[in-house]
């Protein structure tokens, strides 16, 4: 996919001098979380097939009545991701996935060679999604799947409760599952809607430690499922995988995920500040313009529609003379008038100086399409 292939890990860090295409916030050191880890003694067996219980719990108590044994972890949200596809989906079977989205929750369906209906959000709505479009999509007693993410992954954007139990009832009654992939659920700005999957059995809920807490390096997700039977296809899937994750990782996510109340605060902190950054770069500059995300550490950001970029000179001015990197709009299947802007994992110098370039490499590049 071209999200992995121009990754920055894959162009080399070395090469990037203000990275704005990532989509988290800073990566963490285990000292700057001040959490007290006791390590000496953990057996580096075999972990539980579900995952560790100190994480499982700690994930549990996010929502509202989910069990432990109702938590399944896996490598990274990504494997969650891939193990929930694989279990809906057959070739054939019928899929409804909200576009832009996280390229694993389109290309994966695909690859099963699902018959996918997308739901494509459009800048002139506020990226806001249709309830009652996706509803128009789905096909009762053959739609399989219902793939959203929230906050959403690339524009920020957020559907409210209404939305929310909107779609869950829109899945009972078709017989679907409700996908709401929530990897920026604990970044919201601010009072985040109920956990997904607690709503009802149709629903699995999906996250991570990689995106709120600057921990990509465990690779530690998680699936969320009410559903028994779902949940036990769910471990299959995982088991041909992974059998088991890593003992280690788990024990330091789940250390990491019960001290959420001490860890996350100064995160979100942060992120606050670096957001009146970018809010205040945009007032002053007239040739992009966004919808100012409700939750996560990214923004999806477009050249104005009466401004004539020339989008392949602006790429490349932007990285080749201002070492400055952000997400074109063809990782998520969008023209590259349109870019993901990452300002949670920049330090915050990086960042004003990524924007300043931005506004410069565009400059050279106006006048030319």
């Amino acid at each position: 996919m071209p999200i992995e292939i121009e990754s920055p890990e894959q162009l080399g860090y070395d090469t990037i001098t203000n990275n704005l295409s990532e989509s988290s916030v800073a990566d963490r050191r285990l000292r700057d979380l001040g959490v007290s880890l006791d390590l000496d003694e953990l057996l580096l067996c075999y972990g539980d097939h579900l995952g560790d219980p100190l994480l499982r719990e700690a994930v549990a108590a996010s929502g509202d009545g989910i069990d432990p044994d109702q938590v399944l972890v896996t490598a990274g949200a990504a494997a969650a991701l891939f193990c929930t596809a694989t279990t809906l989906l057959e070739p054939g079977n019928h899929a409804v996935v909200v576009r832009t989205n996280y390229a694993t929750n389109l290309e994966t369906p695909r690859a099963i060679g699902a018959e996918l209906d997308v739901v494509d959000l459009r800048f002139e709505d506020g990226w806001r999604l249709d309830v009652d479009e996706v509803a128009a999509r789905v096909r009762p007693g053959e739609t399989r799947l219902i793939s959203v993410t929230q906050p959403h992954n690339p524009t920020g954007t957020m559907f409210d409760l209404a939305a929310l139990k909107a779609l869950v009832a829109l899945a009972e009654r078709s017989g679907a599952v409700l996908l709401v992939d929530e990897t920026y659920r604990d970044l919201t700005h601010g009072t985040p809607l109920p956990l997904a999957a607690t709503l009802s059995t149709s629903v699995i809920s999906v996250s991570s430690m990689s995106k709120a807490y600057g921990l990509p390096g465990l690779r530690i997700g998680w699936a969320i499922c009410q559903d028994a039977a779902l949940a036990d296809r769910l471990l299959a899937a995982k088991e041909q995988v992974l059998i088991c994750g890593p003992t280690l990782d788990e024990r330091i996510a789940g250390t990491v995920l019960a001290a959420r109340s001490t860890v996350l605060p100064p995160i979100l902190d942060d992120v606050g500040s670096r957001l009146h950054i970018v809010r205040q770069w945009l007032a002053d500059q007239a040739t992009f313009e966004w919808v100012e995300p409700a939750g996560g550490v990214v923004g999806l950001v477009r050249a104005r529609p009466e401004v004539p970029l020339d989008t392949a000179r602006f790429y490349d001015v932007l990285l080749r003379e201002h070492g400055t990197y952000v997400g074109p709009g063809h990782w998520f299947e969008l023209d590259d008038r349109h870019f993901r802007l990452g300002y949670g994992w920049p330090t915050e110098p990086e960042l004003r100086a990524g924007l300043s370039a931005v506004t410069a490499a565009a400059a050279t590049a106006v006048g030319r399409a």
